[in-house]
């Protein structure tokens, strides 16, 4: 059930979490770098990586099997357009 796959994409998608809510966080501030309250905005940035976490283990069983999304790959890939007929093919 828990793949390689599986916490590879859970970590991927905690990471840019994190780094979202940092970067929100700082800049919310707006505050010089040095005037930051870095606990509270690495406490805030922590906290929402958790729940990426959380999120991608209850939507285990939503998309794909064993995988942190609540979209499956079929849904997200466009179907292919078919060919145009040949001309030159077409009978009179």
């Amino acid at each position: 059930m828990f793949t390689l796959i599986f916490w590879q994409a859970t970590a991927e998608r905690a990471v840019k979490s994190f780094a979202q809510a940092l970067a929100a966080t700082l800049g919310a501030g707006g505050l010089a770098f040095q005037d930051v309250d870095w606990v509270l905005a690495l406490s805030v940035a922590g906290m929402t990586a958790l729940l990426s976490v959380l999120t991608s283990l209850s939507s285990i069983k939503v998309g794909d099997v064993g995988m942190p999304s609540l979209v499956s790959r079929g849904a997200a890939e466009p179907t292919p357009a078919s060919p145009a007929p040949d001309p030159r093919l077409a009978r009179a």
